[in-house]
Order: C-alpha cells, then sequence, then structure tokens
C-alpha cells in the first residue's frame, strides 16, 4: 500500500505479520528517540533516532526489507521518504507507529533496554 504522498506504507498489523512471517526477515527500524524507546517498543526492534539517521544512515541494512517506525507515523514516514530518495525499494513507512501499535494489543516490550536490545544488526 502507498499513501496519497506516495510513501510506501502498512499499517500496524500487516507489520507485525510480515516480522513474523516474511522470509526475507524484514527490520523494524525504530526512530524515535532512545528516551522514548526505553519507554515502549516492539521486540526486536533496532534503534535508529531520528537525530542521528543522517550521520548513521549507512548502518542501515541492505540486505532485507525496512519497516520504519515512530511514535505516530510523521518522523518514520520522513525517515521512509529518506530512505527511498537514497535509492531503497525495499523500505516501508508503519502507520500510526507505536501508538497504534500497542492500541492493536500487539507484543510491546517496556523499560530500560537490555544489553544490545536495539542494536542494529552488524
Amino acid at each position: 500500500m502507498t499513501s496519497p504522498s506516495g510513501i510506501p506504507s502498512i499499517d500496524v498489523t500487516e507489520a507485525e505479520r510480515r516480522l513474523r512471517e516474511d522470509p526475507a526477515k524484514p527490520l523494524l527500524l525504530d526512530v524515535r528517540e532512545a528516551n522514548e524507546f526505553a519507554v515502549v517498543r516492539a521486540p526486536g526492534a533496532a534503534l535508529l533516532p531520528t537525530s542521528v539517521l543522517a550521520v548513521r544512515v549507512d548502518e542501515v541494512p541492505t540486505d532485507r526489507p525496512i519497516l520504519v517506525v515512530c511514535a505516530v507515523g510523521g518522523r518514520s514516514a520522513m525517515v521512509t521518504q529518506f530512505l527511498v530518495a537514497r535509492g531503497r525499494t525495499d523500505v516501508t513507512n508503519v502507520a500510526g507507529g507505536m501508538d497504534a501499535w500497542e492500541r492493536a494489543g500487539l507484543p510491546i516490550v517496556r523499560g530500560t533496554p537490555a544489553p544490545g536490545e536495539g542494536d542494529l544488526p552488524a
């Protein structure tokens, strides 16, 4: 699905399904800040805050699809658009963000991340 702005987007239910079932093993890229990530996050999400994305963009894996999530969908839409503009064709915005994820009753984790939790895959 593509949003009216042309940004590839899916809802949280489809994102969670892809994370569980897609053999390409998509990465859920959380672009919120670390303090937001500590409050609530999806299990297995990798954290790359929007505030440092421009200098760390080369760390985003290129060998698997990327699903971009934030709090409500604004930052993730901008990051998706940024990555698409850089030539990525396998990046999708998660519309509604973690707010919609939690409201949908999808799995979440709360509290200080464990060591290594949220790290980008090597």
